[in-house]
């Protein structure tokens, strides 16, 4: 994965915007395992996430070598197979200006893929690359502590994004997922987690596949008029 040049004597500033600008959604990667050092590298860096009382809830499972093709298909026989189990309760429902996003990213990845309005079985066939991690050669699994109910999921929402900036910054493409979460149940099992704690999402990530038509398109962002009330 390219990394954007950086322009001529930018300030840390510039450089945080050119890469959340740059980042995006990888939904296809190369099957080449990233190095050791450069994985331990993000984590690292995403450790200095600031938390709720510091008190850093997150715990992550990553996967190397032959186990994320191990994990890889088991959780596809068995998300083929079982209804979603999530730890954390889906949203009660997507509504307004929610849906009108959530929609229009889900548009333009069909139609990024080929695959026409209506056609459920396509649709459902795309989303079922969230089980395959989308070819990724590695994952990362989130979870929290139980007791700390909203504000660890919270905090471990922070160490997500920072951690998808780091990796930006490394050349590594990633994606954040709740569907991974959503089968929860089998994730504890799988990996021994106990039920004291709770699956926020998982994050696939290795070099992108630049060449794939999903990775072509890219999500608007909504500008400060629509989410800022100012007060003085």
């Amino acid at each position: 994965m390219a990394l954007s040049k950086p322009a001529a004597a930018e300030t840390d500033v510039d450089v945080l915007e050119r890469l959340l600008r740059a980042r995006h959604s990888c939904r296809s990667f190369k099957s080449e395992q990233l190095p050791d050092a450069l994985i331990e590298r993000s984590f690292a860096i995403a450790q200095r996430t600031a938390s709720w009382c510091n008190s850093q809830p997150w715990k992550v499972i990553v996967t190397r070598g032959g186990e994320t093709d191990r994990f890889r298909a088991a959780l596809m026989a068995h998300a083929a197979a079982h209804a979603p189990t999530p730890d954390i309760p889906y949203p009660n429902e997507y509504r307004g200006v929610y849906l009108d996003r959530r929609r229009e990213c889900g548009f333009q990845l069909y139609e990024s893929v080929g695959v026409p309005k209506g056609d459920k079985a396509g649709g459902m066939k795309q989303m079922f690359e969230n089980f395959r991690l989308f070819g990724a050669p590695h994952v990362a699994l989130i979870h929290s502590d139980k007791a700390l109910g909203p504000y660890g999921a919270v905090d471990c929402g922070a160490y997500v994004a920072n951690l998808l900036t780091v990796m930006q910054a490394l050349g590594i493409a990633a994606i954040p997922q709740a569907a991974l979460a959503a089968q929860s149940g089998f994730l504890h099992e799988y990996f021994g987690v106990d039920s004291e704690r709770l699956f926020v999402c998982g994050v696939s990530f290795g070099y992108e596949d630049d060449s794939h038509p999903a990775n072509k398109f890219r999500t608007t962002r909504a500008g400060l008029g629509d989410v800022i009330d100012w007060a003085g």
